[in-house]
């Protein structure tokens, strides 16, 4: 089944692969922090969405969009056009690369992120994972 992006039901899949990824499970062992990840507007994406991933010690704990204000304050927000999410899933840009050109903006530590390479990849290969239909191929 195809999952709309950045929809509920595509979040709720990223979710699924990343807990079902073992690459992912290695890399980020011991990785501990949470993640807002805004997709701001472009092709076929009226409005920004954000969504909420807590990811600890290889599992995704919690994952969903943010519907009106949320109460959490996480480690990481990282933001940017759903043009530039698309180049990432379908591996055409860099997400380390996305973050230091500042493609991606980031609030949070940076060096953190660096020296989990590998966990970033297995997150974006999780994502690439989901069967994914684009707002502007609806």
């Amino acid at each position: 089944m195809a999952y709309l992006f950045p929809s509920p039901e595509w979040v709720e899949a990223f979710k699924d692969a990343l807990n079902a990824s073992e690459p992912y499970k290695k890399s980020a062992a011991k990785w501990e922090g949470d993640f807002y990840f805004i997709v701001s507007p472009g092709k076929g994406l009226e409005q920004p969405v954000k969504f909420y991933l807590d990811l600890w010690h290889g599992e995704c704990r919690e994952a969903y969009v943010v519907e009106g204000d949320d109460d959490k304050n996480p480690e990481f927000v990282i933001e940017g056009t759903i043009d530039v999410y698309r180049q990432i899933f379908d591996h055409k840009l860099d997400p380390i690369r996305a973050l230091v050109s500042r493609k991606l903006k980031l609030k949070g530590n940076l060096g953190k992120i660096m020296r989990s390479v590998k966990a970033t990849l297995d997150l974006v290969n999780a994502a690439a994972s989901v069967d994914t239909v684009w707002p502007d191929e609806v």
